[in-house]
């Protein structure tokens, strides 16, 4: 399967610039796992901002 990188950075609400993975949400998804977090497009803009892409801020924000 083709990676849909171009319609997949519409998408992306991640905001770190230089983010080399940006698009290709299975290498972010992996990335960010193995770092015990999650990628921006699981919380809001502004919580995405803050760069805390933590276990317990996703919580703290979907309760």
């Amino acid at each position: 399967m083709d990676c849909k990188s171009q319609a997949n950075t519409k998408k992306c609400n991640c905001t770190y610039e230089p983010c080399p993975r940006k698009g290709a949400c299975c290498d972010c998804l992996s990335y960010h796992l193995r770092m015990n977090q999650l990628p921006a497009c699981c919380f809001p803009d502004d919580v995405e901002r803050t760069y805390d892409r933590s276990f317990a801020r996703f919580i703290a924000c979907h309760k």
